[in-house]
């Protein structure tokens, strides 16, 4: 099944919106996702707007309601049929953008 990740971000992109399109890198690289980031200027988090990452058209939400995690886009991706085994190593991935943006904070 081919993985669709779809980033809604601000331009030029900010914190979240650059965390998020680091999120779609990691994830075209270690799953072969197809990914695309729509700019907008509608700010909607979560949603329909920026900042958003969407799992097959559908938007992630952050557990803590503000950002999201490498372990809230995991569990998105095994609710949408990845492998828990690729999800381990994934998890550790992601973590690179996640650092990146709070090392720029």
């Amino acid at each position: 099944m081919a993985l669709h990740i779809r980033v809604i971000s601000q331009h030029p992109p900010g914190g979240r919106c650059g965390l998020y399109a680091g999120y779609a890198e990691v994830l075209a690289t270690c799953l072969n996702a197809l990914t695309e980031v729509e700019f907008s200027t509608q700010r909607d988090a979560h949603g329909s707007g920026f900042p958003s990452l969407l799992v097959n058209g559908h938007p992630v939400q952050p557990a803590d309601g503000v950002i999201l995690m490498p372990s809230d886009l995991c569990a998105a991706l095994a609710v949408a049929g990845q492998d828990e085994t690729v999800l381990a190593g994934l998890a550790r991935a992601l973590e690179a953008p996640l650092e990146r943006m709070l090392g720029e904070a």
